[in-house]
């Protein structure tokens, strides 16, 4: 019952445009949700991570369970695709990735400038955490679910694409200049 006065109490994140300002921060949202979750689901949640470990995490929270296989099978999917595009090894370790997980890091690696393969990335991101959406939209799952949607939005909009630009091209400009110290920002 206390999920239904919580979740209640949230602000939509559902067709937000790109420049509308996020409803709630993430203090606000965790504020929140230790006024009305057990001690189980705030730990769950403490422990909600965009990047997952590279080993399987126990999570009692069957939708944190897969996004964190999705997650990490797509990281590791992008690390694969990044170093076949430098020639360069990368070991899976007996962990199969889908062809279409495999096709969808080629196009981020591809994309003209890092921005555009994170917005894509964010598409593709949000894309799949819809398809975990719980049914039952005042449970704890829905909890975790809107915690990771929150998370992904509040995390492309800290993106500055004149810092990046910048930042991008200073270290392009020391490797094609043979420099060996890191690019200063």
């Amino acid at each position: 019952m206390a999920e239904y006065y919580l979740i209640s109490q949230l602000p939509s994140l559902d067709g937000m445009g790109e420049n509308t300002p996020v409803p709630i921060t993430e203090e606000r949202f965790f504020e929140l949700c230790c006024r009305f979750l057990k001690e189980k689901a705030r730990r769950e949640l403490e422990d909600l991570s965009l990047l997952p470990q590279r080993q399987p995490e126990k999570s009692g929270s069957k939708l944190i369970r897969a996004w964190n296989e999705g997650e990490r099978a797509l990281r590791l999917a992008l690390a694969k695709c990044r170093a076949d595009k430098l020639g360069k090894p990368f070991d899976i370790k007996n962990e199969s990735l889908p062809a279409e997980l495999i096709k969808l890091a080629n196009t981020a690696v591809e994309c003209e400038s890092p921005l555009e393969a994170e917005n894509f990335l964010l598409r593709q991101r949000l894309g799949f955490l819809e398809s975990l959406r719980p049914s039952d939209n005042f449970s704890e799952e829905f909890v975790y679910y809107y915690a990771l949607k929150l998370k992904l939005i509040l995390r492309i909009r800290k993106f500055d694409p004149q810092k990046g630009e910048s930042a991008y091209r200073n270290i392009y400009n020391s490797i094609l200049d043979g420099d060996k110290t890191e690019a200063l920002l």
